[in-house]
């Protein structure tokens, strides 16, 4: 593999990694990011839909409204509630557009004369225009929606289980009603078809903020907003009623799963497996590769063999190998390893190995001779020796 094939197969590499990474952070950031939705609408929301500067307004105004952070059928039975002979508001600001029917439990606290105040039920979409200006008792209210409750909804039935519930319009228009209210027995429930009635992104719109507070402490009871719904547990709810002093750290890790530092961990956390997968080994230490051996007689031989060849000394090589090899013969027919006369040395051949003496004669009459064999010759002549090894056994 040459260089530039190498150099655009580690830049193909880089560029797959690089895909790889960027697919696992744009899935991460679709499927472990915080979940907004849930968070809209709340008052510990400093986003344009969230509540915060609502509660601010309302603690300013002297009028503070609670955070409910337990589930609703605790509303039943509230220790907290100042008066619970004046009953309680409850505001729940939906994070997306939901239906207006109620659950028993719910209507049960209701007719005992509490309200509850829902904003963001959905209504069907009309041609009014997408912001206008609504006349209140208070100023004027922004409202940014095409939907309303239609008039001729408006007297149908709200709930099955409240056929005789009358509704009235605080807010709308010639396209619908905006704002309305319906009777359940002492108690009532309000409707808005927008979550947004009093989001911290109409600040500079008091009539929204006042609208929404008129609503809220009109009955003179004990105002509630619901966290619960948004996610928010108090701290004994959380810890199954035993606030020990160990079970803190959990709340911690609540905390962060609610910010965006829990998906980016995630996302590191991943991208560096990723890369670890991509390096093909696992944490620790990488293992250095061991270098082979190096046989330095045979390399030695193997460079001599490549300088001889180039220099064409085969003269040489016949001198050299013949005379290892007439050694080695005369040490198998133990001969000794000093070079005994040719007749002798074909003699002993054919008395101790029973072949021809013609066939050990083939191979040492080269160097007998200090004959010049061409390339090819030289190689025969190798070949010829490999089989005289094999055959030199004595008898």
């Amino acid at each position: 593999m040459t260089m530039t094939a190498q150099s655009q197969w580690k830049l193909k590499k880089l560029w797959v990694l690089g895909a790889i990474a960027l697919g696992v952070l744009i899935l991460l950031t679709v499927l472990a990011a915080p979940n907004a939705p849930q968070n809209s609408g709340s008052t510990f929301g400093r986003a344009p839909d969230g509540y915060g500067a609502w509660y601010a307004f309302m603690s300013e105004r002297g009028t503070p409204v609670q955070r409910w952070q337990r589930p609703f059928s605790s509303l039943l039975e509230d220790p907290e509630s100042e008066d619970p002979e004046s009953g309680i508001t409850l505001l729940r600001v939906n994070s997306q557009p939901t239906g207006r029917s109620l659950s028993p439990i719910e209507q049960e606290w209701l007719e005992q004369g509490n309200r509850l105040i829902l904003l963001g039920v959905r209504a069907p979409v009309t041609d009014a225009r997408f912001s206008t200006m609504q006349a209140s008792p208070v100023g004027e209210v922004q409202i940014e929606t095409t939907r309303r409750q239609r008039s001729r909804e408006l007297n149908a039935t709200q709930n099955e289980t409240t056929p005789n519930a009358t509704p009235q319009i605080d807010l709308g228009d010639s396209f619908g009603a905006i704002v309305w209210r319906q009777t359940l027995g002492e108690g009532e429930v309000i409707y808005a078809v927008t979550p947004h009635l009093a989001a911290n992104a109409y600040q500079n719109q008091p009539g929204n903020f006042e609208f929404l507070a008129e609503l809220l402490t009109e009955a003179d009871q004990t105002l509630y907003v619901d966290e619960y719904m948004h996610g928010y547990r108090e701290a004994n709810e959380s810890r199954g009623g035993n606030g020990t002093a160990a079970e803190g750290e959990e709340s911690w890790v609540s905390y962060l799963a609610r910010t965006p530092v829990f998906p980016v961990l995630i996302q590191l956390g991943l991208v560096l497996l990723v890369l670890v997968w991509a390096k093909n080994r696992r944490f620790g230490s990488a293992v250095p590769v061991v270098a082979p051996h190096v046989d330095n007689s045979k390399a030695y031989i193997q460079a001599l063999a490549a300088v001889l060849q180039k220099a064409r000394s085969r003269e040489f090589i016949v001198e050299i190998v013949g005379r290892e090899e007439q050694i080695q013969v005369q040490k198998a027919l133990g001969l000794g390893s000093t070079p005994v006369d040719p007749d002798l040395l074909l003699a002993t051949w054919v008395r101790q190995t029973g072949r021809p003496a013609a066939e050990l004669e083939q191979v040492l009459l080269p160097y007998w001779q200090h004959q010049r064999l061409s390339e090819s010759a030289l190689l025969t002549w190798l070949r010829t020796i490999q089989i005289i090894r094999r055959n030199c056994q004595p008898l």
